[in-house]
């Protein structure tokens, strides 16, 4: 189904390092892994392009050889160290799916069983293309007699235990308040496009992608079996439903403020709020009782709640049977594959072609049972010893930031007290959970592959409801294991590296450490300073939503976040201006990571003398260009167009050189001086 969020309520406050990206529709075929090239370990001077200075574009010079030899492959939108280092992930996850599908020993039940098995069913092209629509007729059917308010609610609710997105998200969430307890959490949603911007936007481009998204609507009704004019009819029904619903949400900048999504409600606020939607049926649903419901956006509430009422019952059935299919279409026949990859990844994206079927598949398994997966990857890919140091990393990292709290002329000593406890209390995650997920309650088999996703959907969907009303689990990890990827949760204070990123470019056991330290030191150093950019340092030690600064020091801090906004306000793409706002906190974290990183990578060297040069490459340049190097993308123009729109991460260029121009270290290591481009006049410093 949907990709899900980083946390269970799509809290704007779980920060992650890497893009995030659309996930295409399956193909049919099954082709041998992509060629993708093999790790260098260091620097490959090839990838540079001398004749562009470092002062003037670090990007370039950095990755220019890169960039020029590596064209995007027909079934990417994005191609860079991310993605390849993910195409090896893949292709290792592959082996391990083909021995767990093979194991005819495993036993009933066992979560080698259900590996092999969800594998097996995804890529049964040909039961699943004889199989059509005929999966998903009972729940069509269901959605055909709905006949009341009672009955539309209670399959709204349904088809969200299942991964699809109608009318509005539903979680549990840490209490923002008191981060000991789990509570409810309901949030906008319930849309086809990615934002409620493409709804509203009167701009040409906005225009033409409402109308390819109509035509789509459309041609997903045919292929259910109506004929072209209920089909028309249908696709301008689910449009304009959504477009009210739209017109009722938050902007992705204004999500971004946890204070203003924080709004806790108990049964009988909930009741005035929306008078109309039955909440205790809801809840019966589920079979939970939550003693409150933070409402992310209680005027989206509103404005649901009156459709509840205005909208005919014929309509929302269309809406919910538009959902469901879109929901479902990466599982289904290849006419439905192909219409949904049309528009979400040649429309959206600009990708030409759909991935083959088995990198589809593999993505699909690690998105249903990943800890099941995981667990057998990192034992054929993560030997102890690359935890052991990647352990070492983060302490040295830990180490830098305390110093540098310490000494931070700008903040108070009452405000640095603070701010060290809650470094102090950061729980580090390291490559996979001491305690593996248990996958007993999900059934898997060998049947139609929508309905294994589905069960799969319903599974985590419940398990995440079933933690409200209890003590948080601190162990729970929201990524898996082979994943690309780290993130930071304020609500838990912790900070997250799967073993997938743990890897080269990232990470290598091979490289010397102005290299680790330039890539994955920066990684760690960008989770870290999560915990105090404009979004995390809201929340104290223990993950409370709470205001522990001064006066004077949120003021100072404001001013040096708005420098960071500026700067990137100030990065062009194609005509369009970065929104600063939007990027901010990912800004700061790689502002702020870097540097950290930097001062961590000096310490390592105190007493000892100055490394020798690689390549002509001092230490303290191959320590940013292994910085740039993991920013090393091409992207396609529709996909920059939608991070630019949607995404809170700047696009890949932007993030190679626009932490290293705040740097002085930066401009001494490569001889910058006032006036070249590389040297900003006015210096973003807050670490």
């Amino acid at each position: 189904m949907k990709l899900r969020s980083l946390t269970p309520a799509a809290l704007p406050t779980a920060a992650a390092l890497a893009l995030a990206f659309l996930s295409p529709a399956l193909s049919a075929e099954c082709p041998e892994p992509n060629a993708v090239p093999a790790p260098v370990h260091g620097l490959n001077p090839t990838d540079m392009d001398p004749s562009v200075s470092a002062c003037t574009d670090f990007n370039e010079y950095a990755n220019g050889g890169w960039l020029k030899a590596n064209p995007i492959p027909p079934d990417q939108s994005y191609w860079g160290s991310f993605t390849i280092l993910d195409e090896t992930n893949r292709a290792n996850l592959h082996k391990v799916l083909e021995k767990a599908a093979a194991d005819t020993s495993a036993p009933a039940g066992s979560d080698q069983k259900k590996v092999g098995d969800f594998w097996a069913s995804c890529m049964d092209e040909a039961a699943i293309e004889s199989a059509g629509l005929t999966p998903l007729k009972p729940e069509l059917a269901r959605i055909d007699k709905i006949g009341s308010l009672a009955d539309l609610q209670a399959e709204i609710g349904r088809l969200q235990s299942y991964g699809v997105g109608a009318g509005f998200r539903f979680a549990a969430e840490q209490d923002r308040r008191k981060s000991t307890d789990v509570i409810a959490y309901a949030g906008q949603g319930g849309l086809g496009l990615p934002d409620r911007d493409y709804y509203l936007k009167s701009d040409d481009e906005s225009k033409t992608i409402r109308e390819k998204y109509l035509a789509h609507l459309q041609k997903i009704f045919a292929l259910t079996g109506e004929d072209a004019a209920k089909a028309a009819a249908d696709a301008r029904t689910v449009m304009d439903l959504e477009t009210r619903l739209a017109e009722a949400s938050m902007t992705r900048v204004e999500r971004r403020d946890p204070e203003a999504t924080y709004n806790r409600k108990t049964a009988e606020d909930l009741a005035k709020l929306t008078p109309h939607f039955s909440w205790p049926a809801y809840f019966k649903l589920f079979d939970v009782q939550p003693a409150a419901v933070n409402v992310a956006q209680p005027r989206f509430f509103e404005a649901f709640d009156k459709q509840l009422q205005a909208t005919p019952l014929d309509a929302w059935k269309t809406y919910l049977k538009w959902h469901l299919v879109s929901a479902a279409a990466p599982q289904l026949s290849k006419a439905f594959v192909d219409e949904n990859f049309d528009f979400y990844g040649k429309t959206l994206t600009g990708t030409p072609e759909n991935e083959p079927r088995w990198k589809r598949c593999v993505t699909a398994t690690d998105g249903e049972i990943g800890f099941a997966l995981g667990k057998a990857y990192v034992k054929d890919y993560f030997p102890p010893e690359a935890k052991a140091r990647a352990d070492a990393l983060v302490r040295n990292l830990i180490a830098a930031l305390r110093d540098d709290l310490k000494t931070l002329p700008w903040m108070s000593e009452a405000t640095k007290q603070q701010a060290l406890t809650k470094l102090d209390k950061f729980n580090p995650k390291i490559g996979y959970p001491d305690k593996w997920r248990d996958y007993t309650a999900l059934q898997i088999d060998r049947g139609p592959y929508v309905l294994n996703t589905l069960r799969g959907e319903e599974f985590e969907f419940r398990r995440q409801l079933a933690k409200i009303g209890k003590p948080v689990d601190r162990q729970d990890w929201q990524m898996t294991p082979p994943e690309v990827n780290a993130y930071y949760d304020p609500l838990l204070n912790e900070i997250v590296f799967p073993a997938g990123i743990l890897q080269p470019p990232f990470f290598d056991g091979q490289a010397d450490d102005a290299i680790n330290y330039g890539a994955i030191g920066a990684v760690i150093g960008h989770e870290m300073t999560h915990g105090f950019d404009d979004q995390g340092r809201k929340f104290d030690a223990n993950g409370n939503l709470r205001d522990w600064w001064t006066p004077e020091d949120a003021k100072n801090y404001e001013a040096r976040s708005k420098c960071v906004e500026t700067q990137y306000d100030s990065y062009v793409f194609d005509g369009q201006h970065v929104n600063g706002k939007l990027v901010l906190g990912e800004a700061t974290a790689d502002l702020g990571g870097l540097g950290i990183a930097y001062k961590a990578f000096r310490k390592t060297l105190e007493g000892k003398p100055e490394p020798a040069k690689i390549d002509g490459l001092t230490a303290d340049q191959r320590f940013f260009m292994a910085w740039a190097r993991g920013w090393a993308a091409n992207v396609r123009p529709e996909l920059s167009k939608l991070l630019m729109n949607t995404n809170p991460h700047p696009l890949p260029e932007f993030r190679a050189y626009g932490p290293p121009s705040t740097l002085p270290p930066f401009v001494k290591a490569f001889g910058c001086k006032e006036g070249d481009p590389m040297v900003r006049k006015d210096l973003c410093q807050i670490w």
